[in-house]
């Protein structure tokens, strides 16, 4: 297990905070310049500057660069959580049934006679 995993962080954003963000957006008339692809883009871009966290760092200094750099990956983390907030709410995407979908998919694709203790993909069984 993940050395930080802790399942009470897993849940993703409340009412009042996606509120937030919504007023935020449309304060700045930014919505204008939202929709899938500009959105997606932007997620993957923002994922690509967490990626830069550990792009040349060792496996055996992970934790310590979690730790040291906590603060900058929170905010990548954010960034990706805001832009992906936004592209749920336009797409009027129901996350929870979405996640609820993909579980019952993956746990056809990888079953877990194949896929304990596995990294391989599906199609390698």
């Amino acid at each position: 297990m993940w050395p930080f995993e802790h399942a009470q962080y897993a849940t993703m954003l409340s009412r009042s905070l996606l509120d937030r963000l919504l007023q935020f957006r449309s304060e700045r008339d930014w919505a204008q310049f939202h929709n899938l692809r500009t959105l997606s883009t932007s997620i993957a871009l923002e994922a690509a500057e967490l990626l830069e966290h550990t792009q040349w760092v060792r496996d055996s200094e992970l934790e310590q660069v979690v730790t040291e750099r906590r603060p900058l990956i929170e905010q990548e983390v954010a960034d990706i959580v805001i832009l992906l907030s936004y592209l749920v709410n336009d797409l009027g995407l129901d996350v929870e049934k979405a996640v609820e979908a993909k579980l019952a998919l993956n746990a056809r694709k990888y079953p877990v006679a194949l896929a304990k203790g596995s990294a391989k993909k599906y199609n390698e069984f």
